[in-house]
């Protein structure tokens, strides 16, 4: 991939840029900002290069219609306060408009189109689409990763049409991935949690003949548990995956990568109950399962110490109540204590392993945080994402 950041002439130039601006909004006002952050140093640059910018983006799945509630005027409105520049969000039909349409005055520097998937030529790929929009710009710059998993016009077909390059936040992504797939530095561990083991079951396999350790916390350990022949009383838990966990053990033991379970868990009557800790053997009829307990943590705060590189997705337990995130906030406490003494190469992703360190003051304490969802999953299985492809 070429790195827009490598360009050596881009001042006056057109740059059509994708960026993943699918952010959270109720009622208009958006709920979560991770995202409009992370595009900031890309547009940044641009500015900075003096280039005139085009920014393509979506909210949500319209399905080729048009909705009020799915415009990004909000997320043109939030930018303006933070770059302190005035945005055009464009909402005529994009097949109405010609480059010279684009930016009417000099002084114009950004110009948004209004949310892509308002065209269902978008999520088809549509050729002639990407020609139309290629036809505003001089260069396509992609710096959405988290999109890169799909096959759409505006992330992979357009790159037939225009020079193109990876943004900075791109760029980063794939660099930070490759750490953990290609250029590793060992040991490395992956802790990672979640509700269904299906939904992960390729990442695992994916991991377990490159990683040293698979910890596997959260819902997902509840089957591991039950598997092992434990009781896990009213556990959340997934139905017929026990031909999916003898997998996992079996490739584990081939490539000498150890799993991890939780040996003592923190359980309650309910989400909102007091927490009680318990070992394995120990657990009722009516227990639930919501974190993990304090042999459990330290056993995984000392694969830490030993790792080099650490990758986490998904929280050990029901954060989301103060009583059952403490193994989750002692496993973001030591990995930033490691990073703080430069000691471990670490990288996070998912919703709620980002809403987790958030809520520990831990966003800025990794190497690297993926917001990417999907795409950062699929990249972990070995699968190959069509926006990076179209790069290459």
């Amino acid at each position: 991939m070429k790195s827009i950041f490598n360009h050596e002439n881009l001042d006056g130039k057109n740059i059509l840029l994708r960026l993943d601006l699918n952010v959270p909004i109720n009622k208009g006002k958006i709920t979560d900002e991770t995202r409009i952050n992370k595009i900031l140093p890309i547009l940044n640059f641009l500015i900075k290069k003096k280039t005139k910018i085009i920014v393509i983006s979506h909210i949500g799945r319209p399905k080729g219609k048009i909705q009020k509630h799915l415009s990004l005027k909000p997320i043109c409105e939030k930018l303006e306060n933070k770059l302190k520049k005035k945005i055009n969000l464009i909402t005529e039909n994009i097949f109405n408009l010609k480059r010279k349409d684009l930016f009417i005055n000099d002084n114009e520097e950004l110009i948004f189109l209004e949310n892509i998937r308002f065209y269902e030529e978008e999520e088809k790929n549509d050729e002639k689409f990407s020609k139309h929009l290629a036809s505003f710009a001089d260069l396509f710059v992609n710096d959405a990763f988290s999109c890169s998993h799909r096959a759409h016009a505006s992330v992979s077909k357009i790159t037939k049409f225009l020079p193109s390059y990876a943004g900075l936040q791109l760029d980063a992504e794939v660099k930070a991935l490759k750490k953990l797939t290609t250029e590793i530095e060992k040991p490395i561990t992956c802790i990672i949690g979640g509700s269904k083991i299906s939904t992960k079951i390729g990442v695992i396999k994916n991991l377990i003949p490159k990683f040293d350790n698979i910890i596997i916390v959260g819902g997902m350990a509840n089957n591991i548990l039950e598997h092992k022949g434990y009781f896990i009383g009213k556990s959340l838990k997934e139905n017929n995956c026990e031909k999916i966990i003898k997998e996992i053990f079996s490739l584990s033991k081939k490539f000498s990568c150890s799993i991890f379970f939780p040996e003592d868990v923190v359980v309650s009557k309910d989400l909102n109950g007091n927490p009680v800790i318990k070992e394995l053997n120990e657990i009722a009829s009516d227990d639930l399962i919501l974190d993990i307990g304090p042999k459990t943590i330290m056993k995984i705060l000392g694969i830490i110490e030993k790792s080099k590189t650490i990758l986490w997705n998904g929280p050990a337990g029901y954060f989301e109540n103060p009583k059952f995130s403490n193994g989750s906030l002692k496993i973001a406490k030591k990995i930033t204590e490691k990073n703080e003494l430069n000691s471990i190469y670490s990288v996070a992703g998912g919703g709620e392993t980002i809403a987790l360190l958030n809520k520990a003051n831990a966003f800025n304490s990794f190497n690297f945080i993926s917001t990417a969802g999907g795409a950062f999953l699929e990249y972990l299985e070995g699968k190959v994402l069509p926006g990076i492809k179209s790069l290459n």
